[in-house]
């Protein structure tokens, strides 16, 4: 009976550290994220208000058609190139937040 008490802290114990450490790594990988969509958000805004200070002092409308053209390309090329790099970011923090409990897992089979 003793035993199995014992056996029963150790593991709530290895359980509680594990799930620390994942927390750990998810706060990281949060961090991270939050981090790049906040210096993306900074870029689109600079490049909107760049596009559009060119696109008011455009002197023709063929000028100020490519202008606009240029800024939506350049606008959807970031966006996609943005989505993947946060694509990767979100896989990278799932990946770190289960490592912890890869051992566990393993000693439970």
């Amino acid at each position: 009976m003793t035993q199995t008490y014992e056996d029963f802290t150790k593991y709530g114990k290895e359980f509680a550290d594990t799930g620390l450490k994942s927390f750990a790594s998810f706060t990281k990988g949060a961090q991270a994220i939050a981090t790049e969509a906040g210096e993306y958000t900074k870029k689109s805004f600079e490049a909107g208000s760049a596009a559009f200070e060119k696109l008011f002092s455009a002197k023709s409308i063929e000028k100020a058609i490519e202008i606009q053209t240029d800024y939506a390309k350049q606008s959807y090329e970031s966006f996609v190139a943005e989505a993947s790099k946060i694509g990767n970011l979100y896989a990278e923090l799932a990946k770190e937040a289960y490592k912890p409990f890869e051992s566990v897992v393993a000693k439970a089979k």
